[in-house]
């Protein structure tokens, strides 16, 4: 089959670049100016809601393989989860092999026999997108091959393979300039004519909510999240302590780039389903990614109704686009607010207690004067509350939250 052009000449680049060392191929000019400053950078397009679908590591880690993969999509439509907005499945470390004779990454045969174009011919046959992953450094989290030095080269074969995601992580990069690194990979992608939507796995080290804006579609905020409420843990950390290095990030957040405070662990078993409404509440009103990352095959139907609640995924895909924030703290009682398109607000009232909590939202925290009137909706209750004005109140639950919708 013949080549087009642009793909004939993506790969005599491919080769070309990785005949040279890969520090030598990072290293920033002293004259250039930094990526995120150059006025002929254009953003993708992608993601101007924040994505969402479902990502293999927090449930599997490197235990992936074709057949999982596979089954996977097929639970994501029959469950409804691909109809209510999951559209992603990404595949996360450990499904590389080696690289060919011309520096080619090849998936591990073991593990994916049919290879990597056939499953994501599977995937895109289901009304579902493929995604993949990969690492800036010589090597991934996991120790397979990594990118640095190759950004070209795997670029045009995940467009070959028909990729829709890249999930570009921080692991094993040495002295590497992160915003030469990501924007070298992003030029990559954008190069081989598919779209293909970015996202950063840098962790916030070096503040790519600053820089990032016209290289990737999400960055990451924090390091990984774990299953559990809170507390640090080797290099993971709890639920409450990502929500709070996420929150003050609100700002940078919007249609095309959005804060990523790492991917959802709603029915992983750390937390309680509880907890779990907490997780995926707070997650929609920081218009974060939702990338679920559970058993999909074999979830529960607790998990199925909070991963499934479109009420609440309609929050963090409301058009407006804009990051919701804390406006009020007392203790462990908090209100977050996010305007909505079509002048509404969406509230969570969080109890971060072990006890339960009465938690009032006046409209001063929401920059409204008192006299206007809210038609209020509970999201999970999955009800109408009636009118309000001034404020509202409500009984919290330990861990939990209440999360309503104000219609004007």
């Amino acid at each position: 089959m013949r080549r087009s052009p642009l793909l004939a000449g993506l790969a005599t680049a491919a080769l070309l670049a990785s005949s040279l060392p890969a520090a030598a191929q990072d290293a920033p000019d002293p004259n250039r100016m930094p990526p995120s400053q150059d006025p002929a950078r254009t953003a993708n397009g992608l993601a101007q809601t924040p994505q969402m679908g479902w990502n293999s590591w927090n449930r599997f880690a490197c235990n992936v393989s074709e057949k999982l993969i596979r089954d996977t999509a097929d639970a994501l439509v029959a469950s409804g989860m691909r109809d209510a907005g999951y559209r992603y499945v990404v595949i996360d470390d450990c499904w590389q092999g080696t690289r060919d004779a011309d520096g080619f990454i090849q998936a591990d045969a073991t593990r994916f026999p049919s290879g990597i174009k056939a499953l994501a011919d599977y995937v895109h046959a289901r009304g579902l997108k493929f995604g993949i992953y990969s690492d800036a450094g010589t090597k991934t989290c996991g120790g397979r091959p990594g990118s640095q030095g190759h950004e070209y080269q795997d670029a045009l074969q995940y467009a070959r393979w028909g990729v829709d995601y890249l999930k570009y992580d921080w692991c094993s990069t040495g002295t590497r300039n992160a915003e030469e690194a990501y924007a070298t990979m992003a030029d990559a992608l954008k190069a081989t004519g598919r779209p293909i939507l970015f996202s950063m796995c840098e962790w916030g080290n070096n503040q790519p909510w600053l820089w990032a804006r016209k290289i990737g579609n999400s960055w990451r905020t924090s390091g990984d999240i774990t299953d559990k409420w809170s507390g640090k843990h080797g290099y993971s950390w709890g639920l409450t302590n990502i929500v709070d290095m996420n929150a003050p990030l609100w700002p940078h957040a919007g249609p095309g780039h959005w804060n990523d405070p790492d991917m959802l662990e709603v029915g992983n078993g750390g937390m309680t389903d509880v907890e779990y409404r907490s997780h995926f509440s707070l997650w929609a009103i920081m218009a974060a990614p939702l990338i679920a990352g559970n058993d999909v095959p074999n979830m529960t139907p607790a998990t199925h109704e909070i991963l499934t609640n479109r009420e609440v995924i309609a929050v963090d895909q409301d058009a407006l686009g804009v990051q919701g924030r804390r406006v009020w703290k007392d203790g462990d009682r908090e209100v977050w607010a996010k305007p909505l398109a079509g002048g509404g607000r969406a509230l969570v009232l969080f109890n971060r207690a072990e006890a339960p909590a009465e938690i009032r939202a006046d409209w001063a925290m929401l920059e409204v004067p008192a006299s206007v009137t809210f038609a209020v909706r509970d999201l999970w209750a999955h009800r109408d509350l009636g009118k309000r004005r001034g404020s509202i109140a409500a009984t919290v639950a330990p861990h939990g939250v209440v999360m309503l919708a104000l219609k004007p």
